[in-house]
């Protein structure tokens, strides 16, 4: 029994992954044909050189953000912040 139980919850997380997967490569494929797409328009890809410096720096502050929240996470976990009060209560 015990098992399978086990056995079930690996294939959940199998199916989950499956399907995450499924979808990141469906936007990657979107993306790339969005953008072919779009260098046929207009000047092509030599228009979106203004944009890259915006994009660069949105890169960089979401990435800093998502840093900033990792290590406020790690740093309540490693300092008790997580923990019950009263472990013993409901």
């Amino acid at each position: 029994m015990r098992i399978a139980a086990a056995w079930l919850g690996m294939r959940r997380h199998a199916l989950f992954l499956g399907l995450w997967f499924l979808g990141l490569a469906g936007f990657a494929l979107f993306s790339g044909w969005a953008f072919f797409a779009s260098s046929h328009v207009g000047r092509g890809s030599r228009h979106l050189g203004p944009i890259w410096p915006y994009v660069a720096g949105g890169l960089v502050i979401v990435a800093a953000l998502v840093g900033f929240l990792m290590w406020l996470a790690f740093y309540s976990a490693n300092h008790g912040y997580d923990d019950r009060v009263n472990p013993d209560g409901p």
